[in-house]
């Protein structure tokens, strides 16, 4: 099930027990629905609403603790969207016991660095946006690259870098003070801004601009409550140049969905979970999961379309909504979830059959058990976004793969938990990732893609999959052309990404974490070799945040990022852990000289694969 949490949001001089952290937080829970869908999917057209424009604040001098404040806010939680029945997709399948991958003795190829910390996203913004930042995790690691530009997204944070030397441009901005909405709090307290999760970011080398999307749900500014009746939306702001420290265009579209009585959308008014996004020559796309706010319930996958040309031009465009979640599954009581756009990498080749295609991938795990199915969708005749009457078409078709499942918990090396140690709490396994599909790449005429599996051991592994569509006269067919696993011997990998060339070059990047290793940034090549795993940003103490304590489950993730750029560079982002301290240099100064955040001590880590590289020597 999803869980949100509603945080009394209060500001913090000092925590002793677990139960003054309890205090901080209550529940939502948000199920799902298993009945019938309808046979057909609901497409609808709206407005793109104009917020103005916006950008990301100069770059911060070097922040230094300890910080003014640190409060902490739970995202949604993002577990699965099946719909709890067992009846459906029944198999003999086995877990999949494949043969580990060997660890690199070298990162040749690799450079990189340490990007957004949760001290730095807590303590970000200028002017009345400083002082309203929380402690949050997950990160939900977005990131896009061009133009020299490094564009990094988390949750709260943005942040611009020099791709060549790694120096910070611009930010660490919140994600409220980018897009001109107000603070998430004020000092601590009332009033409320907006809530703001899931940033992504993509950078379009055709049009040379640079886009980025984030969920929104309205606040009461008095109580931080939910706003009722309800209403939410997903913001788009897109550059105005090439360059992201300039300024950007901010639109958002209402995922509302009504109060209730629309058809295809029980329960609402709702939101759109974790927007995923993509882009062909002709729109760019954003899908979502529909939940409702205040009931329970999931009304499955959301698409949305919008020309590219529009948002480029910042025209207030047509935003076309198909409702998938109403299109039957191949299992009784399944609900579409989690449909992933395609991203193509610079100099690529779009898909121009059929008026343009926009492809997408999804996993079938509706129940939470295991499959060897995944499926493929294509959107077609996109070049209609420019018109005043768009007409696009959604097809797919259902392929078989290798086995996958959900992953169990992952283990992580044992060493000093202050956090953990000040609430009298244990050390904890991480979250492992669901079976969602993670980000998707067309190129070299493929989509690649992976997902997070359990593997043999009873540890959290990686599925990826290599897939080759066609459309013929609006009629799509696939295959399989590549796959495998990605795990090492006795460790848990987890949170893949795949960056991918036009010509096919395909490096993964993914969370390596055991009994041997503290959560670490590592990346394995898929197009050829003998896919050693090389570790680029290697952890150095556990994860010691609120969420293991207070919730019981130290998020993860939510995902990682991966993409290619202009010269054939290979970018991965993934969330690691890049500090450690002690009881006492915690108990003197709970930053730890600036490193973590009270109640949480993640970072973020960059690596670049240069262009050629990453071989498995």
């Amino acid at each position: 099930m999803r869980q949100f949490l509603t945080v009394k949001r209060i500001a913090i001089g000092g925590v002793t027990a677990l139960a003054l952290l309890s205090t901080l937080a209550a529940t939502l829970v948000i199920g799902h629905q298993g009945t019938a869908r309808a046979a057909a999917p609901q497409l609808t057209t709206s407005r793109l609403t104009s917020h103005g424009t916006g950008r990301l604040g100069a770059a911060s001098a070097a922040l230094s603790g300890p910080a003014v404040k640190h409060r902490f806010r739970q995202p949604f939680e993002k577990d699965d969207a099946s719909s709890g029945s067992t009846a459906g997709h029944i198999t003999t399948l086995t877990v999949p016991n494949p043969k580990p991958n060997e660890l690199a003795n070298n990162t040749r190829g690799a450079t990189g660095f340490q990007g957004l910390t949760d001290f730095q996203q807590a303590n970000a913004g200028t002017g009345i946006y400083a002082n309203s930042q929380f402690d949050l995790e997950p990160p939900d690691q977005g990131m896009c690259v061009g133009n020299g530009f490094v564009f990094e997204t988390i949750n709260l944070a943005n942040a611009v870098y020099n791709a060549r030397t790694g120096a910070q441009l611009s930010g660490p901005t919140p994600l409220n003070q980018f897009l001109n909405v107000a603070p998430a709090s004020t000092n601590g307290g009332a009033p409320f801004g907006p809530f703001l999760s899931d940033p992504k970011c993509y950078f379009d080398a055709a049009t040379g601009r640079w886009f980025f999307t984030v969920l929104e749900i309205d606040i009461d500014a008095p109580t931080g409550n939910f706003a009722t009746p309800g209403h939410s939306s997903t913001f788009i702001a897109v550059s105005q140049t090439g360059d992201p420290t300039g300024a950007f265009n901010i639109f958002s579209f209402d995922t509302t969905d009504g109060d209730g009585s629309l058809p295809g959308h029980p329960g609402c008014p709702c939101l759109g979970d974790q927007p995923l996004i993509g882009a062909d020559a002709n729109g760019f796309y954003v899908t979502t999961n529909e939940f409702p706010i205040f009931n329970n319930g999931f009304n499955g996958a959301q698409v949305y379309a919008i020309s590219k040309r529009a948002l480029v031009a910042g025209a207030l465009s047509s935003v076309v909504q198909i409702n998938a979640g109403v299109i039957p599954t191949p299992d009784a009581g399944g609900i579409w979830f989690s449909i992933q756009p395609a991203e193509t990498p610079p100099s690529g080749a779009f898909e121009r059959a059929n008026g343009g295609t926009e492809y997408f991938l999804s996993s079938l795990d509706f129940f939470n058990s295991l499959d060897n199915r995944i499926t493929v969708w294509a959107l077609t005749n996109t070049a209609s976004l420019d018109s005043a009457s768009p007409s696009v078409s959604l097809d797919h078709q259902v392929i078989t793969t290798e086995t996958y499942g959900l992953a169990p918990p992952s283990t992580q090396k044992a060493g000093p938990i202050p956090l953990g140690d000040l609430v009298g709490a244990p050390e904890a396994p991480l979250d492992s990732n669901d079976d969602r599909m993670n980000q998707v790449v067309f190129a070299d005429g493929k989509l690649w893609s992976a997902v997070d599996t359990v593997v043999s051991g009873n540890r959290a592994g990686i599925a990826y999959f290599v897939v080759e569509p066609k459309t013929d006269h609006g009629h799509l067919a696939a295959r399989v052309t590549d796959q495998g696993y990605v795990t090492v011997a006795g460790q848990n990998t987890t949170y893949p990404s795949i960056g991918v060339t036009p010509d096919g070059t395909a490096v993964m990047t993914f969370s390596l974490v055991g009994p041997d290793f503290f959560p670490s940034a590592a990346f394995v090549r898929l197009d050829k070799g003998n896919r050693k795993v090389h570790i680029s940003g290697a952890g150095v103490g556990p994860e010691d945040g609120f969420s293991a304590y207070l919730f019981d489950r130290p998020r993860w993730g939510d995902y990682s990022a991966a993409v290619a750029d202009e010269s054939g560079n290979i970018w991965l982002a993934q969330e690691y852990i890049g500090q450690s301290c002690t009881d006492a240099q915690y108990a003197a100064d709970f930053t730890c000289g600036g490193t973590r955040g009270f109640f949480a001590n993640f970072g973020t880590f960059i690596t670049r694969i240069a262009a050629g590289e990453a071989d498995d020597n």
